[in-house]
């Protein structure tokens, strides 16, 4: 009995003295990942995890490359309200018999993972190893484009929204919708028929610009409307400039629409986004290529508002919100790996010449931002096949629509950026095709038995993106 006593205080000091550890010499910081569907961002936080595991691949990572981090471990995550990212389920579903790409993100999760390393210089040798804890918070991209809503009137986000559904580029999506807007009479008294017609025409359209690789449509949720699916925050669509009478179909559009930005908008980023110290955002650079101009210039635009953001002495709500606690922000092109290395500076300059546009558009001045060219997780292989007396560099992989290999050659990127974004500027108001239609990327499944012992996954300049990130944290 007193042995239990003893043990029980034993177990108790012994904790209090972890924690008053943690508080005292050890440190933590939040990491967000993010980017608009396909981009990649659970595989992204999957494989970026399993290599600081195993990190036999991390070899530009400076920690690692000076032999300085000790051990590296999950561990439970401090915030008890939001979901455990699924690192498990997400690496079986890469490294098993068959693997596939795990099911995206559709919700907030966290996931910590502690750094156990030794200090550079004479700190090394000054109260032995320290301790970092990094929560890794991964949310839809979707949802971050929602921000800019919250200083915006009902008005002037309908006026907005519908001017660009009439735009060539939107128009053909759009149309459905937009006879049913110009049918409806927002002075009218509220119809419930009449806003489930419009609300459900409403996501079509928007799942229609989601599938052609456009990115910039709100309200996020919309498109993830995860727990509040059928609620009447999310029953609402852009209307013309009404009277403003009460009970009329365009005041409980508005009412709506900002209950929408109350208990949606605003919470997300008070008690998420507010708290981050890094970001990550990821691009589907090629997959818009790809899709043609009109999706390069949404991405364009997307940047810029991602960008104002942060924006450091932004004034209103989220100027005194944020402040200037975000220091780094990383834009990462995913999906290297589907071109030859040799068209990879080419995915970078692309997106620093639209990191340079936005960051000039977004007058934004604060936090440093990084472009980078990656692929979290490889896929292909790289060789050369003789063409009519030519070689030609083509990446080789299994393809996810017939499950066979294949060696692909997806054209080459433009040689300027520049051009990329004059095209994208000019051929997405004519809604017409660009780039000699010469640039077609192909999906490829994940690789078989990649991973080796003490490895992680293979990838392109994960370890890059690490040096970014974290390296700065563990000196």
């Amino acid at each position: 009995m007193v042995l239990g006593v003893f043990d029980s205080a034993a177990d108790a000091l012994g904790g209090m003295a972890d924690g008053v550890r943690e508080s005292l010499f050890d440190s933590s910081f939040r990491v967000g990942i993010t980017g608009v569907s396909r981009a990649g961002k659970t595989v992204f936080l999957t494989s970026l995890v399993a290599n600081l595991l195993e990190r036999g691949r991390m070899l530009r990572f400076t920690p690692e490359m000076e032999g300085r981090i000790e051990a590296v471990a999950l561990r439970p995550q401090p915030d008890m309200n939001i979901a455990r990212f699924d690192y498990e389920a997400h690496m079986a579903a890469l490294s098993g018999r068959d693997p596939h790409w795990p099911e995206g993100t559709r919700s907030v999760s966290q996931l910590r993972l502690s750094v156990r390393y030794r200090p550079q210089g004479w700190l090394s040798g000054f109260g032995g190893p320290k301790t970092v804890h990094i929560d890794f918070i991964d949310y839809p991209g979707e949802w971050l484009l929602d921000l800019p809503l919250i200083d915006q009137s009902y008005a002037t986000w309908s006026a907005s929204v519908l001017e660009a559904a009439r735009t060539p580029l939107r128009a053909d999506r759009a149309e459905k919708w937009l006879r049913l807007v110009e049918a409806a009479d927002p002075d009218a008294p509220y119809d419930e028929d009449v806003t489930q017609d419009l609300v459900a025409s409403y996501g079509e359209y928007l799942s229609a610009c989601r599938m052609d690789g456009l990115s910039g449509m709100t309200p996020g949720r919309f498109l993830m409307p995860g727990e509040l699916e059928g609620s009447p925050a999310l029953a609402f669509t852009p209307l013309p400039k009404a009277r403003g009478r009460r009970r009329t179909l365009y005041a409980e559009f508005a009412r709506r629409f900002e209950a929408y930005k109350r208990h949606v908008v605003k919470p997300f980023f008070r008690d998420h986004f507010a708290r981050l110290d890094r970001q990550v955002v990821l691009i589907d650079l090629l997959g818009a290529l790809d899709a043609g101009p009109g999706a390069v210039a949404d991405l364009r635009s997307s940047m810029t508002d991602i960008l104002a953001c942060y924006k450091p002495g932004a004034k209103g709500w989220l100027g005194s919100l944020l402040g200037r606690r975000i220091d780094r922000i990383l834009f990462a092109a995913t999906k290297a790996d589907h071109v030859h290395h040799t068209q990879h500076s080419r995915m970078t300059a692309i997106v620093n010449a639209l990191l340079r546009e936005s960051v000039e558009r977004a007058s934004f001045r604060g936090a440093r931002t990084e472009a980078l060219a990656i692929a979290s997780i490889r896929a292909t292989v790289e060789q050369e096949i003789e063409h009519r007396g030519q070689k030609i560099p083509c990446v080789r992989g299994r393809l996810i629509s017939s499950g066979k290999e294949a060696a692909l050659h997806p054209g080459d990127l433009p040689e300027s950026p520049q051009r990329v974004l004059a095209e994208a500027r000019e051929e997405a108001e004519r809604g017409t095709g660009w780039l000699d239609g010469d640039f077609k990327v192909m999906r490829f499944a994940p690789p078989s038995n990649a991973a080796r012992a003490n490895e992680g996954p293979p990838h392109i300049r994960l370890d890059q993106a690490l040096e970014f990130l974290l390296a700065d944290r563990l000196r």
